[in-house]
């Protein structure tokens, strides 16, 4: 039986969340609060399995009740949100920085045509975050800064043509790709594509909130858009992305691949396909195995991969499938893998288009 404690300050959000995650047999509400402050103290009391947090709540918010439990009693933490405005979303990641796991809608009402599937996101979504080991988050001045410079490592002084850089990833992934992200200089000499497994409505805030830290545009992809170098592109809710034989961005609705779509397999099988050895690959931290033997593909083409080490991931399943399969050339952890994607690039003489 799977504890959770909601905190929400609505009385009537709060006793719609209780019901929805009461009607599955595997869940147990084992007690409900009104603001952080409250929260801080119950966890320690009850020692839920996961906590669904509210982000606007009197006396302390979401973003400090998130931070202090994860300094004292690390406990995994879902963001419950009712807005889907992409600057609200943006806000909201900053309780993902604090170690909250996930960002999910608040369902919406039992009559809403869209219910049941909301209430299978959040059930989903909490089921999946009760297996996450989380472990204690320092205090800030214990931290040392986002900023801090990385020893660029030994790639055996391998200096190729890269074409694009692919990063996949899932439960964790917004931290270590905000660590990638703010390390690349502005004038980075490749495209960079994401596949993050994120609740549907989310992913442009999740841009918006990548693009606060990043010196490197941060863009929604696009169908058949052109790449640029020195610039990003996130896959967007329900689309595979992958590239076609122009190198310009291919949107697909094919069948979901290990459950998801965008999945990571889909962007790495076709960049193999396209450009082979002149890809970097990358799978960072997540759940499940989506990417990982596509990432053994790209490595048998010559490309060099990358896959996060344990110490560094959230969960480890995804990078540690691929380390099994001998998928990665590295085992990094994010800033290490940052520092590696800059001593591997050649410096072109423009910022030119990626087509063929």
């Amino acid at each position: 039986m799977i504890k959770v404690l909601v905190v929400e300050d609505s009385p009537v959000a709060r006793e719609f969340l209780v019901y929805i995650l009461d009607c599955d047999p595997e869940i147990k509400v084992i007690g409900t609060v009104t603001n952080g402050k409250q929260a801080v103290e119950v966890v320690k009391e009850k020692t839920p399995d996961v906590i669904t947090m509210d982000i606007h709540m009197p006396e302390m918010d979401g973003f400090e009740a998130t931070r202090r439990i994860m300094e004292t009693t690390p406990t995994p933490i879902v963001i419950v949100t009712a807005s889907l405005d992409p600057r609200e979303v943006g806000t909201s990641f900053r309780a993902i920085e604090a170690g909250a796991l996930a960002i999910v809608a608040r369902p919406r009402g039992l009559g809403h045509p869209e219910f049941e599937s909301d209430a299978y996101e959040l059930i989903k979504t909490v089921k999946l975050m009760s297996e996450v080991k989380v472990v204690r988050r320092w205090k800030r001045e214990r931290m040392a800064p986002l900023t801090a410079p990385v020893r660029e490592i030994d790639v055996n002084g391998d200096n190729r043509e890269v074409q694009v850089v692919a990063i996949g990833a899932s439960t964790g992934g917004p931290v270590a790709l905000q660590t990638i992200l703010s390390a690349l200089p502005k004038d980075f000499s490749a495209p960079v594509m994401i596949v993050q497994h994120m609740a549907p409505g989310f992913t442009q805030g999740f841009v918006e909130w990548l693009n606060q830290s990043s010196r490197l545009p941060v863009h929604l992809a696009t169908h058949q858009e052109a790449m640029l170098c020195g610039h990003v592109y996130v896959a967007p809710d329900s689309f595979h992305m992958g590239v076609n034989v122009r190198g310009r961005i291919a949107l697909s609705q094919d069948a979901p691949e290990y459950g998801l779509r965008p999945a990571v397999s889909f962007l790495f099988r076709s960049l193999a396909e396209l450009y082979g050895g002149k890809t970097l690959g990358v799978l960072l931290t997540g759940m499940g195995k989506d990417g990982a033997a596509e990432l053994q593909v790209l490595k048998q083409r010559g490309a060099v991969t990358f896959a996060q080490d344990q110490e560094s991931s959230v969960v480890h399943g995804m990078p540690g499938e691929a380390i099994k399969l001998e998928a990665a050339t590295y085992v990094l952890s994010p800033e290490k893998i940052a520092a590696a994607l800059q001593s591997l690039m050649k410096k072109p003489s423009g910022r030119e288009k990626l087509e063929r």
